[in-house]
Formats: C-alpha cells, sequence, structure tokens
C-alpha cells in the first residue's frame, strides 16, 4: 500500500527522476513557462510551490536548498533578486498548470506549467512581450487597410 507516499514516480528511478524535476524547476524560472505532460507538470507544481515557500524564508539554510534544485547560476542569481521580491505578497499558489492538448506523436496529455507574478499575470521574457507588440501592431494594419 502507499500510504503516505505522496510523490509520483514518473516511471523513472529516484537520481533521474530529482534531475528531470531540477531541469524543469530551472527552465520554469529562466523562461517563465515551460510545455511538458500532465503528470510531470503535476509533479512540478507541487515541488516549485514547496520550493518557492522554502525561499520566501530567506535565511541562509533555505536559500542553499532551493539553489540545490537550480542547476544554472545565472538562473539562481536572478530567481532570488529579481522573482522572489514579485511573490513577496502571495501566500501560494505560485504555478499555474494550463492543458494545452494531447501530443500528436504519442498521444500523451501536453500541460504548459506558468510562473505568476503578484500581479495575476504570467512571467514572461521580454522578448516574447515585444514580440506580440509587433504582432498586434501588424494585426491592426491589415484591419485598417482591409
Amino acid at each position: 500500500m502507499r500510504h503516505i507516499n505522496k510523490k509520483r514516480k514518473l516511471g523513472m528511478k529516484a537520481s533521474r527522476r530529482k534531475s528531470v524535476l531540477k531541469n524543469l524547476f530551472t527552465s520554469l524560472l529562466a523562461y517563465g513557462k515551460v510545455k511538458t505532460t500532465e503528470i510531470r507538470g503535476k509533479e512540478l507544481v507541487r515541488v516549485g510551490n514547496s520550493l518557492i515557500e522554502k525561499a520566501k524564508k530567506s535565511d541562509l539554510a533555505s536559500r542553499r536548498k532551493v539553489s540545490s534544485h537550480i542547476t544554472k547560476d545565472t538562473v539562481s542569481i536572478n530567481f532570488f533578486q529579481e522573482i522572489l521580491p514579485k511573490l513577496a505578497n502571495r501566500t501560494g499558489g505560485y504555478l499555474r498548470l494550463l492543458r494545452v492538448g494531447i501530443r500528436k506523436g504519442d498521444g500523451a496529455k501536453v500541460v504548459m506549467v506558468q510562473l505568476i507574478t503578484e500581479d495575476g499575470s504570467k512571467n514572461t521574457p521580454a522578448s516574447q512581450i515585444a514580440g506580440s507588440e509587433d504582432r498586434k501592431q501588424k494585426a491592426e494594419s491589415k484591419i485598417q487597410n482591409a
């Protein structure tokens, strides 16, 4: 029986499972969102929310614990200096899970995990925001020309 065993095994041994989750968490912090399968996404939300909660304590032990789950130093520095202050007022629910659809190759359910900032909007890189403004301007110009 699996009493009190909350984590999902994901069909992997422990070392590979930890590595996959560390890499997913690092990518999530670097890009603001990540696409993955549904089960991995649910596990990432569980692990990610608890790591962000630990990071908010802001003592040395908790910073080291969270930094051990982030594989890139630049992402770790960016997380503690820029992302974490935006999450200071939230009491939980730092990550959002959106269902995207079904993967064509193997029929797996695909989800997008997003990092939520304090104002409720998703945290996206500046390059994507600039690209979306260009697309909006092009769409508006097509409407005016038609």
